[in-house]
């Protein structure tokens, strides 16, 4: 055993020496061509990767010396600490949450120990999280992805059972290292930990469509407007909204600021107008938006919103399938939001603002309109806007409200129609990145390929460009079913 220990100590004096070799040779970065400073970045992450599983797997056993059970003979009560917790935070000079974090992976990498080897001195905590424990300590998922996980998945109840959970973890495991084969981003690319927690909520929302209403009702109650009167006479706000809330202040937050954070080219000539005099005014994006809304709010003075917001006013989207409507069963989607909001939510909405049918085929296109006009119409963004979620862009995370409508088969070029399933959003950078960079894409039935110039992939070998609609897959999950 004190081999064993004196090994280990020598190991990590080797990660910590290359570690300090390789940040203070930074000047030879400068020296590297694209590709292999690109390459050097990912071995860094790997090797980063590794030692917060290291780092995750002491926390995990300072943990298991403190159990509460120890008392004041626990290790973190012996040095001073009231929790394992602190005691991490004060050795690695993290954050409280960084440390919280090393300490649940680090938990889940013991349970996955223990499970392995029936162990009987240590029970599994959370035995649906054993798969994440695994993943952690081989290498192949990284500590914030294994916390992601494990918040978006939630815990056990009377309708998701253990077994059921663990199913949904090896799935996420998958997604999150690159070896999901079935993935629309292809073997050897994984989700990032937003992505990744989205998809546990996915997951989440799939085994318990019961649960959507709680969680709305739990978002909700976190709404909240704090004021702080700061010592320099200014005054702070911070406002959360649940998504729906958010959804309204969003679109007031999109129509004042556009021109500025690289949202759609406006046609209409009065839009164009109001977009010139908002690029010129000498006021910061942030200033705009302040001004905006105090004005917006100062009733007092009869400010036409007109003139601040333009010609739009703006609206709360959902998307919901007509069988769900009909049947007051399942959940809908708000455009722009990734988490299912109730169907009673949804009538209500409806209730409120009425409803516009879009009908999709069974492959998940939308209706056509023809060749008559240049631009798509207003209907026909309505449908590419429930087709597509947002910029199709490998990537790219832009709503709807901030895309473009780019005719795959180009309008002058290639004598293309003006129709849904030649068209696809494209934020405005990616839209004028395609165009100048001299990059495709490729049709084939409902499914989109982006294809690169030669320069980039001399092979073009084409990327997939999947739907970023919710309300999509929710559809067309429910015809496969």
């Amino acid at each position: 055993m004190a081999d064993l220990v004196d090994t280990f100590g020598a190991l990590l004096d080797a990660v910590v020496f290359a570690a300090q070799r390789v940040a203070s040779q930074s000047a030879a970065a400068r020296d590297l061509e694209a590709k292999a400073l690109i390459a050097a970045q990912g071995a860094i992450a790997r090797a980063r990767r590794d030692l917060d599983a290291s780092a995750s797997v002491i926390a995990g056993e300072i943990a298991l010396r403190s159990r509460p059970e120890a008392g004041h003979a626990g290790l973190a009560q012996q040095e001073g600490f009231r929790t394992p917790e602190a005691l991490v935070q004060h050795a690695t000079g993290s954050t409280a949450r960084e440390a919280i974090t090393l300490v649940r992976v680090g938990a889940m990498i013991h349970d996955s120990n223990a499970d392995a080897t029936a162990a009987l001195a240590h029970p599994v905590a959370q035995p649906w999280l054993v798969p994440v424990g695994l993943a952690v300590a081989s290498g192949t998922l990284s500590v914030t992805a294994a916390e992601v996980i494990r918040n978006g998945l939630g815990e056990p109840n009377e309708v998701v059972s253990v077994e059921a959970l663990r199913d949904a973890a090896v799935a996420l495991v998958r997604l999150g290292s690159g070896h999901d084969s079935e993935s629309s981003l292809g073997v050897g690319s994984q989700l990032d930990p937003d992505q990744l927690f989205r998809r546990a909520r996915d997951a989440r929302d799939d085994l318990d469509e019961a649960g959507i209403a709680i969680r709305e009702r739990e978002r909700r109650q976190q709404r909240s407007l704090r004021r702080w009167r700061k010592p320099d006479g200014m005054t702070r706000y911070s406002w959360e909204l649940d998504p729906e809330g958010a959804a309204l202040v969003d679109g007031i937050y999109d129509q004042l600021t556009p021109p500025r954070r690289g949202g759609p080219r406006m046609v209409d000539k009065a839009e164009q107008k109001r977009a010139e005099a908002v690029e010129r005014d000498p006021r910061t994006t942030d200033q705009l938006a302040s001004d905006g809304f105090l004005e917006l709010l100062t009733i007092a003075i009869g400010t036409d919103p007109r003139q601040l917001i333009g010609i739009k006013n703006p609206a709360i989207r959902v998307l919901v399938s007509a069988e769900n409507l009909a049947g007051r069963s399942g959940h809908g989607r708000i455009e722009g939001h990734h988490d299912p909001i109730s169907i009673e939510t949804v009538e209500r909405i409806a209730c409120n603002s009425g409803i516009v049918p879009i009908h999709f085929d069974s492959h998940g296109q939308a209706i056509d309109v023809g060749r008559e006009q240049r631009l798509f119409t207003r209907r026909q963004r309505i449908g590419l806007a429930a087709r597509d979620g947002g910029c199709r862009w490998p990537g790219c995370e832009r709503p709807p409200g901030w895309t473009e409508a780019h005719h795959v088969e180009h309008w002058k070029r290639d004598d293309g129609e003006t129709n849904i399933d030649n068209g696809i959003l494209l934020c405005r950078h990616h839209h004028l990145l395609l165009h100048d960079n001299r990059w495709e894409i490729a049709q084939r039935g409902a499914e989109y390929w982006l294809i690169p110039p030669p320069e980039i992939d001399p092979h073009r070998t084409a990327r997939p460009m999947p739907s970023k609609s919710p309300a999509l897959c929710d559809l067309l999950g429910r015809r496969s079913a």
